[in-house]
């Protein structure tokens, strides 16, 4: 004996039915897109989505040892998590004070090099002046020579 099955279109709800020829009883067959993300995952009304690791357990009673053990081992993890913190931060200023102490050398560095310089550059200018009183236009248009007292020029 052969079955035939025929799907009608889907109706207003997007459910087709199967119908069997063997067999005039409808078949229903949810031909239609997930609603929406799958169960674990939907949001609460007004929330966000909820992981599976973070919906709600069952509390255990306060008065268990299981309990205790949970509180104990989270109060060190807060204990050790705060100590952590305060230490970055100890850690941070430290720094801060150091770079500010390089900052202050570097700076007193710039000031002293820049004396130096313009003592320097003084210097230079002085000894150009020098040279440029030193040398005589020469009496028969050649191109000037400074006055060192040798012919050839050593």
């Amino acid at each position: 004996m052969s079955r035939q099955l025929k799907l009608s279109p889907p109706d207003q709800t997007g459910v087709s039915v199967i119908q069997s020829q063997a067999h005039a009883t409808p078949l229903l067959s949810a031909h239609r897109a997930p609603a929406g993300p799958p169960a674990r995952l939907r949001r609460p009304p007004g929330g966000k989505a909820v992981s599976p690791g973070k919906m709600k357990k069952p509390h255990a009673d306060k008065d268990s040892d299981e309990y205790r053990q949970r509180r104990e081992r989270n109060n060190l993890a807060v204990k050790k998590s705060r100590m952590r913190s305060k230490q970055k931060a100890m850690d941070t200023q430290q720094r801060v004070n150091e770079l500010k102490e390089e900052n202050e050398r570097l700076e007193a560095k710039i000031k002293l090099l820049s004396k130096e310089l313009s003592v320097l550059k003084d210097l230079f200018l002085e000894h150009a002046h020098n040279l440029a009183d030193n040398v005589q236009p020469p009496a028969d248009g050649a191109s000037p020579a400074p006055n060192n007292g040798s012919a050839n020029g050593q």
